[in-house]
């Protein structure tokens, strides 16, 4: 990115940050036009992006129960209410201040996360253990930041700052593959595989709820016609839970790892990219939006 192109995606970001809280329409309008290079449409939204973007104003950034699903310790409560608490991850501690995490009692390989926003996360493992201060200064920092203005997204607006501590989930530094399974209207009929994440450059397939593969990203054109993956040993049950944890929303991804131990459940995204998603190609941004119905008593944004 040449100094030009660095100014003005720092403009755009800081005038959304201030434009937010006045009005996220204007603000997911402004977003999209930088992104997409054509106007927003809200009153016919066609593709996944649009309808997202409906959903996100219209919808989920009203809903308590969103911000409960989005929300990285709000979520367990809900995956236990709807019987899937079986594939939670071990919680080992949550505190409101970064002074009250004790070091001292951690394990030696975990992960701490903030609640309120994507990205926020550090890794403790054998091989790689920062400096307790210098992780207490990030995480106050990321507390300071009111992470629901940076893209418009009302439904992380009401999640408590908090920090969880969970069990790391591999015994080495590499992560276990992590399936992230498109949901329209309570159908999980997609799953997203992201490989080469070590390497730096990571490719992205998809597979239908049959485990058929489907050369919808730009990786998957570049495929042989005969490319598949190791199909997950616990694909019924992860497409079980997918549809009990997806049934009350129109449209959301919930993401599993597949580990030794088995199925361990990640999170509940509501809006992929932010509803930006420039990398989705533009057939299957159109296919995906034909597969999510929208309330017929569409609100007028």
């Amino acid at each position: 990115m040449n100094v030009f192109k660095r100014f003005l995606y720092k403009a755009e970001r800081l005038l959304i940050y201030f434009i937010s809280p006045l009005s996220p329409t204007l603000a997911s309008r402004i977003m999209y036009l930088a992104h997409f290079k054509k106007r927003l449409n809200l009153k016919s939204p066609a593709t996944l992006n649009e309808k997202l973007m409906y959903l996100k104003l219209a919808e989920y950034g009203k809903s308590k129960l969103a911000a409960d699903c989005t929300d990285k310790y709000g979520v367990r409560e809900y995956v236990c209410r709807a019987g899937c608490g079986d594939i939670l991850n071990e919680l080992i501690g949550v505190w409101e201040r970064p002074e009250d995490i004790d070091f001292g009692t951690l394990p030696e390989s975990f992960v701490l996360k903030l609640c309120h926003g994507s990205g926020y996360n550090i890794f403790y493992t054998p091989t790689h253990k920062p400096d307790s201060e210098k992780v207490r200064k990030v995480l106050k920092k990321w507390q300071r930041q009111d992470y629901w203005r940076y893209n418009a997204e009302p439904h992380y607006k009401s999640i408590k700052k908090r920090i969880i501590c969970e069990k790391y989930l591999s015994d080495g530094d590499i992560l276990p593959v992590d399936y992230k399974v498109y949901c329209f209207n309570g159908k999980p009929l997609y799953i997203l595989v992201c490989e080469e994440r070590a390497g730096g450059a990571p490719k992205f397939f998809f597979f239908d709820s049959e485990w058929k593969f489907c050369p919808i990203t730009r990786d998957g054109k570049k495929a042989p016609p005969d490319f598949t993956l190791p199909k997950p040993r616990d694909l019924e049950k992860m497409l079980e839970y997918a549809a009990k944890l997806s049934a009350p929303f129109p449209f959301v991804r919930v993401d599993f790892y597949e580990t030794e131990k088995g199925l361990v459940f990640g999170e509940m995204t509501f809006t992929p990219s932010a509803c930006l998603d420039t990398g989705r190609l533009p057939e299957t941004d159109i296919m995906f939006g034909d597969l999510l119905k929208l309330p017929k008593n569409k609100q007028e944004l």
